[in-house]
């Protein structure tokens, strides 16, 4: 009997201990998802495939993008872009497509936000 109760009063514990690690975990997701935003911005110039992975490339190297996300090449093409604005704003996101060299000539910088 005694051995009953211990395992039962055994199992009570872990149960309530990974209910109060699960509510914690959820918690900082929320607050995680809180602090991401997401930019849809239209981008003229691109010519070829590998713009966009140029262009995807160098915006996910700064500090606060978490994903850039380019839609079909064609006239203007959209980028999702998803970004902690504590870290980093959209003008300095914009700043950098518009940085992004070509692949035809790296000096070149035919990209440009439309508005």
């Amino acid at each position: 009997m005694k051995f009953s109760n211990i395992f039962v009063l055994a199992i009570a514990f872990m149960l309530a201990s990974t209910t109060v690690t699960f509510a914690q975990s959820t918690k900082e997701k929320v607050q995680i998802a809180d602090t991401t935003k997401t930019l849809t911005t239209k981008v003229k110039g691109i010519t070829c495939s590998t713009d966009l992975k140029m262009i995807s490339a160098n915006v996910e190297k700064l500090k606060g993008v978490s994903i850039c996300k380019a839609g079909k090449t064609g006239p203007t093409t959209t980028f999702e872009i998803a970004y902690n604005p504590t870290v980093i704003t959209e003008k300095e996101i914009k700043t950098a497509i518009q940085n992004t060299g070509s692949c035809e000539n790296p000096d070149e910088r035919p990209y440009k936000i439309k508005q």
